[in-house]
């Protein structure tokens, strides 16, 4: 790699500078990724724990500490394992859950319960009443058929739950169709029609099991910009007025949700005050205008706190030219590992890790091992001419929705999680067998 291209993949660092070139070998948070590739295998993920760390102080000073009542509720859903539980557990952070899944995770975690706050568009009523026993701070709803659901688990544990209502503000924000959640037209939140809205947020008020704490609102992920964060918060208080003049009852709490944006190419990421601040001073104005007491802030990022905390390494194995149209390098692991790219065309950057320092001089199609035309990681990707069977890629900035989005098409394993920190390192998930792949299948007896 040529001086010019260290000096860009260098200042891809965070203020903790978790990326090295060593030796001409790629270093991440002190340990050196070609001996993490012999000493765990790969395809392996890398996560990096000084970087977590430092995206969660981050957020103490830009956020919690700086606000009254604020507080951060972790997405799960970009990277859930026990030992990331641990980390955000002791950090003091709360925690955002979709599934049963992830309840469950948490409380073998020991994750406290007050901290979890239950998200997401088809809550199953076994999930519920999970939530309801296991007493978690917050139910979020996202459609009317909840209401009775939880309601039953209320009574069967005789537990009052505190509500916040996901609210749909019709905002589109600029980002990938996938990933935008914030329109009118979307699965999650609830419609802000009057006669929809209105009645469920009486129900709510009206229940003797539930308590109305809040509205909560997301609009999408990987943002840069704040307009439609703002745009939305203004939609999200405008009801929250019409609610005060309704039924004479406040929003105690409103959930921003999370989607700031994290560094995979050359993104200008931009520092989560630049988010905060504009809205927590829109949050207070608003609040004075309707004369009610400022509502405690909640946010939920994840992808911006774990993205780049991760990497995943891989070995080279075939290397095809077509001659005239492309060279293809295949590694051991692909879509089962990371199905972003296949899934909305995510573009991520790579380093052939052990060769970190040499010319970068061609061109190649990074693709897996799987058995689809689709499965390609970087469809161009400059690396030295002289790559070769064995070498190990670093695939950058592959911590968020890597691991947690991974499958076992064509049964091939998941890969494990390995936590690094100041040049040690050590399991967070260990890689899955073959044996753990088919350990529920079942040849019916009358086959």
């Amino acid at each position: 790699m040529d001086a010019d291209a260290i000096e860009t993949l260098l200042e891809r660092k965070t203020t903790l500078r978790y990326l090295e070139v060593k030796d001409g070998r790629l270093f991440f948070d002190g340990c050196d990724t070609i001996e993490l590739a012999k000493e765990y295998g790969t395809p392996v993920y890398v996560m990096s724990y000084s970087e977590i760390m430092g995206r969660l102080n981050e957020l103490k000073e830009q956020f919690t500490d700086k606000y009254p009542k604020a507080r951060v509720a972790y997405a799960s859903k970009a990277f859930c394992t026990t030992g990331m539980y641990e980390i955000l557990k002791k950090a003091g952070a709360c925690i955002d859950v979709v599934s049963g899944g992830e309840i469950y995770a948490a409380e073998k975690a020991g994750f406290p319960a007050e901290r979890v706050e239950f998200n997401g568009n088809n809550k199953l009523p076994e999930e519920i009443d999970q939530a309801v026993r296991y007493g978690v701070g917050r139910i979020i709803l996202d459609g009317l058929q909840e209401i009775p659901l939880i309601e039953a688990a209320c009574a069967k544990y005789q537990k009052k739950m505190n509500i916040m209502i996901r609210i749909t503000p019709g905002v589109a924000a600029s980002t990938h169709d996938y990933i935008v959640t914030g329109k009118k037209d979307s699965k999650f939140g609830i419609p802000l029609d009057e006669d929809i809205f209105l009645p469920i947020v009486k129900q709510v008020l009206d229940s003797e099991y539930l308590d109305f704490t809040g509205l909560h609102m997301h609009i999408g992920s990987q943002l840069f910009e704040n307009d439609a964060y703002l745009e939305a918060l203004n939609v999200l208080m405008d009801w929250a007025a019409r609610i005060r003049q309704e039924f004479n009852a406040d929003v105690k709490e409103v959930n921003f949700g999370g989607g700031y944006g994290a560094t995979y190419i050359d993104e200008p990421r931009k520092p989560y005050s630049f988010f905060m601040d504009p809205m927590m001073e829109l949050l207070k104005k608003r609040s004075e205008e309707i004369g009610m007491e400022c509502p405690a802030a909640v946010i939920e990022p994840g992808r911006s706190i774990v993205a780049e905390a991760g990497i995943t390494l891989y070995t080279v194995g075939q290397i095809k030219e077509i001659p005239g149209i492309r060279k293809y390098v295949s590694v051991d692991g692909g879509m089962g590992d990371n199905i972003r790219v296949a899934l909305y065309q995510a573009d991520y950057k790579g380093v052939v890790a052990n060769k970190a320092e040499e010319q970068t001089d061609a061109t190649v199609s990074l693709c897996g091992k799987y058995c689809e035309s689709g499965d390609i990681l970087i469809p161009e990707m400059k690396v030295p001419s002289s790559i070769a069977q064995g070498d190990i890629i670093a695939l950058l900035s592959t911590g968020a929705y890597g691991f947690s989005m991974a499958s076992n098409y064509n049964n091939n394993p998941i890969p494990g999680v390995v936590l690094v920190k100041e040049g040690k390192s050590a399991w967070m998930v260990k890689p899955q067998s073959y044996e753990q792949i088919i350990a529920n299948h079942v040849i019916p007896d009358f086959i």
